[in-house]
C-alpha cells in the first residue's frame, strides 16, 4: 500500500485539513529551493502535487467539477490582486499593445498551433486529432498567457524591464483569459453537438458571445471600480482590517454581476481592481496590498497543488512526443509570429523587446483549468487534452519560467532598480512626502557621529532609527553607528 493511500481528497474528508496543512507547509519550504536555483515556485507546487498524487504517494483526487470551481475562485483572487498592484500610469502607454496581444494575439496563436497539430502532430493524439475543430480546441485551451505565472515570475523575481515591457506583459496576461475561455467553450459546444449542420451558426453565435462578454465585462469593471472608489472614500470602518475584506467583496461582486449579465467576470474584476488600486484613496493601502499578496500566494499554492494532484504522470508516455512537439512549436513559432504581427505597428518597441515578449508566453493554471472544460463536458478525447496541456505547462514553466531573467539580461532589457524601501510598517499619506530608508556607513560619520552631524538637506527628516532590532526615537545629539537603519521622510518643510 502506498504511504498516503488512506487519503481520498474530498470536501467532506476528515483528513482534508491535515493533508492541506502538510502540503502547504512543504510547498512554502520548497520556495527557498526555487529561489536558490531560479525555478519558478509554481512549477515546484505542481511537481509537489504530482509527487503526492495517485501515481506518487497515493493521494487520490479525481473530482474535476470541484477542481474547476476551486480553480476559478483562486483565479479571481490572483487576477484581482494583479489589478490592484497594476500602475495605470505605467499601463496607459502600452494599453493598445496589451489589448492586441490579449485578443488578436491569442486567436492567431491558437489558429497557427491548431494547423500544426492537424497537419503534423494530430496522428499521435487519437480521434481528437482527426478533425481540425478538435485540434483547434486543444490549441485554444493553451493559447492564453497565464496571469498567475506571469505575475509570479516577473514580480516574484523583481525583474525590471525596459521599454515598458512589464506593464504590457502583465496587462496581456491579465486580460487574455476571455478570448481563450470563450474559444474553448464554443468549440466544446460544437464538438458536443450531434447536429453538425448547425456548426457555422454556433460559431457565429460564439463570436457574438465573445464580443458581448468582453464589452459587458469591461463596462461592469469600470462601473464597479468607480463605484467602489466613491464608497471607500466615504465609509469609515471601525477596524482597518475590514477595508481589506470590503475590497475583496467588491472584487467578488464585480465578477458575479458581470457573469449574471452575460459578461466576463474575470475581466470585470481585473478592470475594477485597476481602478480601485489607482484611483481610490483607501486608508492603510499598504496593509491591504499585503493582505492580498498573502491571499494570492495561498491561492497559487492551493490551485497548483490541486492541479498537480489531478495529474497522472503514468499516462504521459503516450502523449509525451506530440506534447513536446506542440509545446516547442507554440513557444518558438506560433507565439513569436502572433506577437510580431500584433506589435508590428508599434515602431517604438525594439526587435529585442518584441523577441522577449514572444518568449513570455508562460503557461500555468489557466490553460490547465480550461482543459477541464472538455473533461467536465464528457467530450471524447478530453483526457488526452488535459494530459497534453499539463505536460506543455510543465515544459513552459521549466524552459520559459527559469530563463526569463537570464534572457532579459542577455538582451540588455533588464536593469537594476533601486532597492525596496524598508519602512518598518510605517505608512504616510502621499501628499506628506516619500518614505525612504538609509543604512548608515563610515563615510556618513566622517564629520561626526551624531544625527546633527549628517547635515541633511532641507526638507529631509529622520523619523526613526532601527538598531539591532530595537526602534529608537531620533534627536539631534543621538550618536549613530555604522549599520543603523534610518527611516527618512522627504517632503516640503516650512523652516
Amino acid at each position: 500500500m502506498l504511504p498516503l493511500s488512506i487519503f481520498s481528497v474530498n470536501l467532506m474528508s476528515d483528513h482534508l485539513l491535515l493533508l492541506a496543512s502538510v502540503l502547504v507547509f512543504f510547498a512554502i519550504l520548497i520556495t527557498k529551493v526555487g529561489a536558490r536555483f531560479g525555478a519558478p515556485s509554481l512549477l515546484l507546487f505542481l511537481l509537489l502535487g504530482m509527487l503526492v498524487g495517485a501515481d506518487g504517494l497515493g493521494v487520490k483526487f479525481e473530482d474535476y467539477h470541484v477542481a474547476e470551481s476551486i480553480g476559478h475562485f483562486a483565479m479571481t483572487i490572483i487576477l484581482f490582486t494583479g489589478g490592484l498592484e497594476t500602475s495605470m500610469h505605467e499601463t496607459k502607454p502600452v494599453m493598445k499593445q496589451g489589448i492586441l496581444l490579449s485578443t488578436l494575439g491569442v486567436f492567431l496563436t491558437s489558429l497557427l498551433t491548431a494547423s500544426f497539430i492537424y497537419f503534423v502532430a494530430g496522428k499521435w493524439i487519437g480521434p481528437l486529432g482527426a478533425s481540425f475543430l478538435g485540434c483547434f480546441l486543444l490549441s485554444a485551451v493553451m493559447s492564453s498567457t497565464d496571469s498567475a505565472s506571469v505575475f509570479s515570475v516577473l514580480r516574484g523575481k523583481r525583474t525590471h524591464l525596459r521599454e515598458n515591457l512589464s506593464p504590457m506583459l502583465e496587462l496581456e496576461s491579465g486580460s487574455n483569459d476571455p478570448m481563450a475561455y470563450v474559444l474553448t467553450i464554443i468549440l466544446v459546444q460544437v464538438l458536443s453537438s450531434t447536429h453538425h449542420s448547425g456548426t457555422w451558426s454556433m460559431v457565429g453565435t460564439g463570436i457574438w458571445t465573445l464580443i458581448i462578454q468582453i464589452v459587458i465585462g469591461f463596462l461592469i469593471g469600470v462601473l464597479v471600480g468607480h463605484g467602489a472608489k466613491w464608497v471607500l472614500e466615504r465609509v469609515k470602518l471601525p477596524s482597518n482590517a475590514l477595508y481589506s475584506v470590503m475590497v475583496l467583496s467588491i472584487g467578488f461582486f464585480a465578477n458575479g454581476i458581470a457573469s449574471l449579465l452575460f459578461g466576463n467576470g474575470l475581466l470585470a474584476l481585473y478592470v475594477a481592481a485597476i481602478i480601485i488600486g489607482n484611483k481610490a484613496d483607501i486608508p492603510m493601502k499598504r496593509d491591504i496590498l499585503k493582505f492580498f499578496d498573502g491571499m494570492t500566494w495561498l491561492m497559487q499554492l492551493l490551485m497548483f497543488l490541486m492541479l498537480g494532484l489531478l495529474a497522472r504522470p503514468s499516462q504521459f508516455s503516450t502523449i509525451a512526443l506530440p506534447a513536446l512537439l506542440i509545446g516547442i512549436f507554440m513557444m518558438l513559432v506560433a507565439r513569436p509570429i502572433s506577437v510580431f504581427l500584433c506589435l508590428a505597428p508599434f515602431r517604438d518597441l525594439s526587435f529585442k523587446a518584441k523577441g522577449f515578449a514572444s518568449w513570455v508566453g508562460l503557461k500555468g493554471a489557466g490553460p490547465i483549468l480550461f482543459a477541464l472544460c472538455p473533461v467536465v463536458a464528457g467530450l471524447d478525447g478530453s483526457s488526452e487534452i488535459f494530459n497534453i496541456v499539463f505536460f506543455i505547462t510543465l515544459i513552459s514553466l521549466l524552459l520559459q519560467g527559469m530563463t526569463l531573467s537570464p534572457a532579459a539580461k542577455w538582451l540588455k532589457l533588464s536593469y537594476d532598480a533601486d532597492p525596496e524601501v524598508e519602512t518598518f510598517g510605517m505608512e504616510i499619506p502621499e501628499e506628506m512626502g516619500m518614505l525612504r530608508d538609509h543604512t548608515v556607513t563610515e563615510d556618513d560619520l566622517a564629520d561626526g557621529d551624531t544625527l546633527r552631524d549628517l547635515h541633511l538637506p532641507h526638507g529631509i527628516r529622520v523619523m526613526m532609527v532601527k538598531r539591532d532590532g530595537r526602534f529608537l526615537v531620533p534627536h539631534g545629539s543621538m550618536p549613530l553607528q555604522p549599520g543603523d537603519h534610518l527611516v527618512i521622510i522627504m517632503g516640503e518643510s516650512d523652516d
